[in-house]
């Protein structure tokens, strides 16, 4: 199914643009007025990271006029792995900055704004509704939901992409088209229940396959060709170098899309945090017990002098335990406590101090054993790389 242009055509092209372009103008699809409708846009891309750098390499060298980019985050050695528009001399900087750095060498022609700031509920929809669409190559299911709610109050499409080890999806959510990403995700997963590919890990070129499938499909409809991913799921198992599609319908049920909505332009964003069960610092929940890393330090050593019987239990992953780990913890994965199987691991007559990667599914670990009757439970505040930091910086982190 066909869809009309979202953009309108800019001026003529200049002699730079034929010749930069030139390519573009030889397919008879696009053409001179396909290149000019992509001159014209304005694409809003969400993360600076694995799937927004291939579609930022990629819209830069189509010609997308005005390429807007949403990062508050700053280059770290470990996004080298797969985040190609960042490179080694960028460590410590600002995303964006770095971003927009690279997308000026790959093509002066296109203007980018740089968006250092992190996308929440008070800033959403004035920033995406200066722009005809977005790519949301966000990492985190809060922000999915926030973005998604943004485009159908806003009326623009949504071109959604995740990734995880060696899994892939993307598709294009736009109202009035098709459904929406809560038509496909009504509820989201419990909180710390599906690891990060900060905690689980990501093929690399598996981000090229994904973002440049949501860069063809900001293409697509820009220009106004080919049969969007409207209503259809694509799924990509790069181990098994398949592509599989899926249909996805609209919800009439639907919280935003739906026949009666309860998230409106009226009633304001939802709190994404609360509805994703995000940790109390940020959802505004109960506050849970913490150790910071030097106080738990404290109790490491005095636990070695026999004047405690702490138990520090890692909840992580045994990937990410063999890339660093506190000496002395007790690996108790995770998803161990939503079975009830680590219940029978930890001692409940000895006080207990839960850590991760950051903090996050401690914490939920944590509410799971207090639930379970555990008297004397707190977490590490920060995880593992609070650790690194404030107590022994010559231990990797990733």
């Amino acid at each position: 199914m066909s869809i009309a242009p979202l953009v309108e055509p800019g001026p003529p092209l200049d002699h730079r643009q034929v010749a930069r372009y030139a390519r573009h103008l030889l397919v008879p699809d696009v053409g001179e007025i396909g290149q000019r409708r992509l001159a014209n846009a304005r694409v809003l891309v969400l993360g600076a990271g694995g799937l927004g750098s291939p579609a930022l390499l990629y819209l830069a060298a189509a010609g997308v006029g005005t390429i807007g980019v949403v990062d508050p985050d700053v280059v770290e050695l470990s996004n080298l792995q797969r985040q190609v528009v960042h490179g080694a001399s960028d460590v410590g900087r600002l995303k964006v900055e770095s971003a927009a750095a690279t997308l000026a060498e790959v093509n002066p022609l296109v203007r980018v704004v740089q968006h250092p700031v992190r996308l929440d509920a008070s800033n959403a929809l004035e920033l995406l509704s200066g722009y005809d669409l977005v790519v949301d190559g966000s990492d985190n299911f809060a922000t999915r939901y926030l973005v998604n709610d943004a485009c159908v109050l806003l009326g623009i499409p949504s071109v959604w992409g995740s990734v995880f080890r060696f899994d892939g999806q993307t598709s294009v959510f736009w109202r009035g088209h098709g459904p929406c990403y809560r038509c496909l995700f009504p509820e989201a997963p419990p909180a710390g229940s599906v690891p990060s590919c900060a905690e689980g890990g990501v093929l690399g070129l598996l981000c090229a396959a994904i973002g440049t499938a949501q860069g063809t499909e900001a293409v697509k409809l820009i220009v106004g060709i080919g049969t969007p991913l409207l209503g259809r799921l694509l799924v990509h198992d790069a181990l098994r170098a398949t592509w599989r599609e899926l249909t996805v319908h609209r919800d009439p049920q639907c919280a935003v899309c739906g026949d009666a909505p309860t998230i409106t332009r009226e009633t304001g964003l939802a709190d994404y945090d609360t509805f994703c069960g995000l940790p109390p610092a940020r959802a505004g929940a109960e506050e849970v017990p913490v150790v910071s890393a030097r106080e738990l330090a404290g109790l490491l050593a005095a636990r070695d002098r026999g004047e405690n019987n702490v138990v520090l239990v890692d909840v992580r992953e045994p990937g990410e335990r063999a890339i660093v780990s506190i000496p002395g913890s007790v690996p108790v994965p995770r998803a161990r406590f939503d079975s009830g199987e680590a219940f029978g691991d930890i001692p409940v007559d000895q006080p207990v101090v839960l850590h991760c990667r950051s903090g996050a599914r401690s914490e939920s670990a944590l509410r799971l054993l207090r639930a379970a009757g555990h008297p004397d439970v707190r977490h590490l505040e920060g995880g593992v790389l609070a650790w690194v930091e404030h107590v022994d910086p010559g231990l990797p982190t990733y």
